[in-house]
């Protein structure tokens, strides 16, 4: 049986590490909306062109006089549009399981809490993450995995699985495009309860219509982001 990984770190909510040398909880940190209900994606050609989606994610900002967006955690987004890597032939994968931190490349990531290396991979076809870290953690005995995605390709050269991370330990760092998967810079931060057997990679999105097995199997990454 799968364990109520949501409900354990609620229990432990507040004492994580911080991800990001800021609080998510900033007034520099806003919202960002990526689903069809925002008018700046009807045009799928500034996504598919990753400099002028960097110029769209910048002007959202703009308009929230932010520096750093964060959000998407069961965003069913329009974004995926914009590569193939995301078609399926009976539903498109879109609804997105992980929680996205848009800062600029080379902002530096941090283990919220002790574990070990799992596995690393550069995932690199377009639009897929790039540059992958996952970790293994445990709390009151239960393991679970964390992962971060669109990373810098030199971070994966200086860890391997098995090796020991500490709780606030720089792990990795933001990657530029096109190395960090063909993205505007951020980090895609996701939690799971079971690998289910992979390796350097887990779905970060998943069909709108199994929302309830992927949202048990995935909880908010907000219950650990500090």
């Amino acid at each position: 049986m799968m364990p109520d990984l949501a409900s354990l770190l609620a229990r432990h909510r507040g004492q994580f590490a911080s991800v990001f040398n800021f609080s998510v909880a900033s007034p520099q940190v806003a919202h960002l909306d990526f689903t069809a209900a925002n008018p700046r994606l009807a045009h799928p050609e500034r996504l598919r062109d990753t400099n002028l989606f960097d110029v769209l994610v910048g002007e959202m900002l703009a308009e929230q006089q932010a520096t750093i967006g964060i959000g998407g955690y069961l965003e069913n987004r329009a974004i995926y549009r914009r590569s193939p890597h995301f078609d399926d032939a009976i539903e498109p994968r879109s609804l997105h399981l992980g929680v996205d931190v848009w800062v600029p490349a080379g902002t530096a990531v941090a283990a919220p809490l002790a574990g070990v290396v799992h596995s690393l991979a550069d995932n690199n076809n377009f639009g897929d993450y790039g540059p992958t870290i996952i970790l293994q953690h445990e709390l009151e005995g239960i393991s679970f995995f964390s992962l971060y995605g669109h990373l810098t390709r030199t971070d994966l050269a200086g860890l391997a699985p098995g090796q020991a991370v500490a709780a606030g330990q720089v792990i990795a760092h933001v990657g530029p495009h096109p190395e960090n998967g063909d993205w505007p810079p951020h980090l895609h931060f996701q939690l799971m309860a079971d690998m289910q057997g992979r390796w350097g990679d887990f779905p970060g999105v998943a069909p709108p219509s199994e929302r309830a097995y992927w949202a048990s199997l995935c909880p908010d990454p907000m219950l650990v982001l500090q």
